[in-house]
């Protein structure tokens, strides 16, 4: 296979960087990324490009991303989720679903942020969940997120804890985490969470995805560059000409817009990606060179 995409459901207790390894065996290439990261504990859509498809990674990772997850209400861990240290509980059994939710929907909108401290920020050049396993107290600076939904699916308790189901559209760089942290530190009684699973980035969902056992027998069709751009990017078609030009780096005439746009060739190949300047539709990255 030359360039392309696969949509891949993480299983749990992978990282994402497992994927990728088990992706390089299957398609044949060192060449192998993904767009944004999924913790181990943390299952669903991870975005593979392979070969001249990691070069459109950076443009789906800073895509919206969708998840599911569940809160647990009444316990602060040292991860903000089930996996760390429990730091602290509180019976949260008198926390009324009303209160629940208005705290949900006051986090709608752009908000002010704080990453949890096991997130893989650099922190003075080193990972801040690096500094947190070794022990470290700091607290990362909040930054501004864009959450579009967050809607309450259910609410159950049992003897041991309040739990809250969530489904989440948000801006990249947003951490689910820290929603259950947040969520629990407004309500005082402590959240984490305890069960995550992206089912969205930017155009790319979970009806699209191979399970990983699929990839790992090489049971799949990937996608093509030309599917993924159409997917993500405003869409130019240009004509043989126009094509000669883009492969030797020259500007078109402008764009509509000063978005990014994809420039098709007749035959539907992905040429360039195109960017207005001074007057020109520049390409800022180019797939089909001049031999």
């Amino acid at each position: 296979m030359s360039d392309g995409f696969l949509v891949v459901d993480k299983a749990p207790g992978m990282t994402s960087h497992d994927v990728v390894a088990i992706g390089r065996r299957a398609l044949n290439t060192r060449k192998v990324g993904h767009a944004g990261t999924l913790d181990p504990m943390a299952t669903g859509v991870l975005v593979l490009g392979f070969n001249n498809g990691t070069r459109l990674l950076q443009y789906i990772t800073d895509g919206d991303k969708s998840y599911t997850a569940t809160i647990v209400l009444g316990a602060s861990t040292t991860t903000d989720d089930h996996e760390g240290e429990v730091t602290s509980t509180t019976d949260a059994s008198t926390v009324s679903d009303e209160d629940i939710k208005a705290v949900l929907a006051s986090m709608v909108g752009e908000i002010m942020q704080r990453p949890t401290n096991v997130s893989a920020i650099k922190v003075d050049g080193k990972r801040a969940y690096d500094r947190a396993r070794s022990g470290e107290e700091f607290e990362l600076p909040a930054r501004k997120v864009n959450i579009s939904q967050l809607d309450v699916l259910d609410i159950r308790r049992t003897e041991a804890a309040t739990m809250v189901d969530i489904e989440v559209t948000c801006s990249a760089g947003t951490y689910i985490r820290a929603i259950a942290r947040d969520l629990g530190a407004e309500l005082k009684v402590g959240g984490h969470l305890n069960v995550l699973r992206r089912t969205r980035v930017a155009g790319f969902s979970l009806d699209q995805a191979i399970e990983i056992d699929q990839l790992k027998a090489g049971n799949f069709t990937s996608l093509e560059l030309s599917d993924v751009a159409r997917a993500t990017f405003s869409t130019r078609e240009i004509d043989l000409e126009e094509v000669n030009e883009l492969s030797f780096g020259r500007p078109l005439a402008a764009n509509d817009s000063d978005e990014i746009f994809a420039a098709l060739s007749p035959d539907n190949r992905l040429i360039a990606l195109l960017k207005n300047s001074a007057d020109k539709a520049k390409p800022v990255a180019v797939f089909a060179a001049a031999n």
